[in-house]
Parts: structure tokens; C-alpha cells; sequence
């Protein structure tokens, strides 16, 4: 029997699809420009390349890696060349930047403003003006108040509280910027907090998406800090954690001891290959994987094995399946987070090509909700957000 076509498994799943005008481009071709412009809309809105470091923000990161990709693979040079007006492709070339040490005369100079040097005094000097950085702490830190309806409020912690002790929730490490929305928990400086609003996303002093949130503390105060800053803020507490979804099941039917003989686990791992761009990305760079043996046998010959690179690979996560068909599964898995695959190319120990389709450029936590959300079903009501590098809600 023949592997089901992309609308059977929508049709399956209740996923009504529009008829879409064809176009010359493949579907990769598309998506190679699509992520292109947004390297180059970083680069216009920040003067500079995007650059590894693990300084750098979760977006900057991925922008830094998708343009190593772009520079490796010949194939791209003709469909981006035409539009390659800030010469991105060539890594010889770096977009200027005003220098620091560069006085305010130099300054305006360079901007092309003319001004008379007898009137520097008052542009150097004014007074009852905020500094830009005083104005980016005040825009961040949001109001913080007490919370007039916290009734409301209040009996969600208390469910949670038993959600968690009961196991239907966990706390887990917050790592990087993953993934904050409507509804969302976490614990913050050694208190719960839940976001009660998201607010309409609007694009920052830096160029990045964000969002001012309406945010619930556990001691009956809140504040409308910016996502942003929730995330920093999160990042920077070592005891910080994200609490997950409830589990509600039971999409992966069955239980261990059931009647239900396993059909296979979802694995996560990660490469160990020493290829610049996936080493400098390690936490970001996933393959994403379903098989019927153990996880540990299925990565055990890696290094030999050009679906994994060529290289060893560790694993991050893994989910047991039972009575499931675990190729549909991974199907909806591949198709869900498409758009963050990687496109990378390698050859095999007789030097044919080959090109890995189950490695995505997507932080651990957005896997591991697209995970839960498939567990309780709610899944059709998200996609994946390459650009803000978190699973978004569709709108009806």
C-alpha cells in the first residue's frame, strides 16, 4: 500500500486546505528566499551581519547559521543573486558601521546633517533628556501593581499546584528565549507567574517581534512587562523554570503493561559534528526522528549513517508510542515544523549527495510543546513561527 499523499493525512487529521496558485519556485526555492529577506532585514535594521555567540539572541543566532548555510551551498548563488543587493553571499564583505569612538561633530557629519559650529554647544548640551538607554529600561520593565482581580487569578495556581504534584504538569529548565504566550506558567525568581494577556505584537528598537503582556504574580501583583523582557529575565535566573502543558492524552494510546504493544518512540537529538555553523548552533539544531527499535539503538551507528550527518549524535528526548502509526505520526511531526527545516547537504561514503530531511533549525522547548499539543489535540490550532522561533495560534 502506498504512503499516503500530504492531503489524505490533512484530510485525516480534519485540516481543510485552500487551493493555492502555482508557482515557478518549488516550495524549497520559496523558502530559501523567504529566509534570505529576513537575514536581510536584520542586516538593514542593524548595519551588521547576524553573528554566532551565545550574547546573541536566539533569532540572531538562527539568522547567523542560515546565512553559513547560504555561503556553503553553490545552488543558492544563482536563485539569490539578483537579490542580493547588500552582497551577503560574498563573507568577504561587511556592512559598514559608525565608529564609537566617533564625536558628535563626526557623528552628524557622517549622517550628511550640515550644521554650524557655533551652534554645537546647544546640540551637545540639552537638558531634561532621558538617555536612550534610560528610555529602553523604562519601556522594558513594565508597570508593576497590585492585581485588582486577582480572584480570577487565584484559583489557577491553586489548580496548578495540584497539576504539578499530581504529574499531569512538570517544571522544566527555562533554556534560551523558548517560547512565552497567552496562558503560559513559569516560575521566576522563586514565585509562579502566568500570563494572562498577550498583547499585539509590534517590532522593536532592535528589529525583533515583541509583545507587551499582561503578567500575573503568584503574591496578587502584576505588571505589563514586554516579552522580551520576561525572556531575559528568565534567562538570567538559574533557577528558573517553564511549566508545561497539562497531559491530557491519550493520542499516544495505551499505556506501558497495556494491551497495546509499543509501535515505536519519537527521538530528539542532537549532532556531535564539528561542522561550524551545527557546532556553533548545537542547542538550536535538531533532528527529529520516529523508530520502532530503542532511541539508544537507533543512534548507535551514527557516525556511519549520512541521515545523521556522518557524526555521533546524543539524545535529548524521546516519547514512547503505543498503538499509533508512528510514519503518520512523523509525517505530521516533518510537516508541522517544515518550514524550520534545515537545508543542508552532504556525501555519503561514495561521495553521492545526499540531503538529510529530518534535522530542523527549532529550540527544544517548541518541540517538546508541538509534542504535548499533539497529546491533547489542540496541535490544529497552532503552526510554528520561524521568525519568532515559537509555536503561534492560528487565527480563526
Amino acid at each position: 500500500m502506498s504512503d499516503p499523499t500530504n492531503k489524505e493525512l490533512l484530510d485525516a487529521l480534519g485540516v481543510k486546505i485552500d487551493v493555492e496558485i502555482k508557482s515557478s519556485l518549488t516550495p524549497r526555492q520559496e523558502r530559501i528566499i523567504v529566509g534570505f529577506e529576513e537575514i536581510q532585514k536584520f542586516v538593514k535594521d542593524n548595519g551588521r551581519v547576524p553573528s554566532h555567540g551565545e550574547d546573541k539572541d536566539i533569532f540572531e543566532r538562527i539568522y547567523a547559521m542560515r546565512l553559513d548555510q547560504l555561503r556553503r551551498q553553490n545552488e543558492y548563488a544563482e536563485l539569490l543573486n539578483k537579490r542580493d543587493h547588500q552582497k551577503l553571499l560574498d563573507a568577504s564583505i561587511e556592512p559598514k558601521s559608525l565608529d564609537e569612538n566617533l564625536d558628535n561633530e563626526d557623528i552628524l557629519e557622517a549622517l550628511g546633517v550640515e550644521i554650524n559650529k557655533d551652534d554645537m554647544n546647544e546640540i551637545t548640551n540639552l537638558q531634561n533628556v532621558k538617555t536612550r538607554a534610560e528610555m529602553k529600561v523604562a519601556q522594558e520593565v513594565g508597570k508593576h501593581k497590585t492585581c485588582e482581580d486577582f480572584e480570577i487569578f487565584k484559583p489557577l495556581f491553586a489548580s496548578l499546584k495540584q497539576e504539578i504534584k499530581s504529574g499531569i504538569r512538570t517544571a522544566r529548565k527555562y533554556k534560551d528565549n523558548a517560547t512565552v504566550d497567552e496562558g503560559y506558567f513559569f516560575i521566576l525568581s522563586g514565585q509562579l507567574v502566568y500570563i494572562a494577556e498577550f498583547g499585539e505584537i509590534f517590532i522593536n528598537h532592535n528589529g525583533h517581534k515583541d509583545a507587551r503582556l499582561r503578567l500575573i504574580y503568584e503574591n496578587g501583583t502584576e505588571s505589563d512587562i514586554l516579552m522580551r523582557s520576561l525572556q531575559r529575565a528568565l534567562n538570567k535566573d538559574e533557577a528558573s523554570r517553564r511549566i508545561t502543558m497539562p497531559f491530557a492524552g491519550p493520542l499516544f494510546l495505551g499505556e506501558p503493561g497495556s494491551a497495546d504493544e509499543a509501535s515505536g518512540t519519537i527521538y530528539i537529538c542532537r549532532s556531535k559534528s564539528e561542522d561550524e555553523f551545527i557546532s556553533k548552533n548545537r542547542e538550536l539544531v535538531h533532528k527529529i526522528g520516529v523508530t520502532s527499535t530503542s532511541a539508544e539503538k537507533r543512534i548507535r551507528n551514527a557516525e556511519n549513517d549520512p541521515t545523521f550527518l556522518l557524526a555521533g549524535a546524543h539524545l535529548v528526548a524521546t516519547y514512547d508510542l503505543f498503538g499509533i502509526d508512528r510514519n503518520k505520526l512523523e509525517k505530521l511531526i516533518h510537516r508541522f515544523f517544515a518550514s524550520a527545516r534545515l537545508n543542508i547537504e552532504i556525501k555519503d561514503r561514495f561521495g553521492r549527495p545526499v540531503l538529510p530531511q529530518e534535522w530542523f533549525c527549532v529550540p527544544l522547548e517548541c518541540i517538546e510543546e508541538a509534542v504535548e499539543r499533539i497529546k491533547d489535540k489542540s496541535i490544529l490550532e497552532y503552526k510554528y513561527d520561524v521568525n519568532m522561533a515559537r509555536l503561534i495560534k492560528i487565527q480563526k
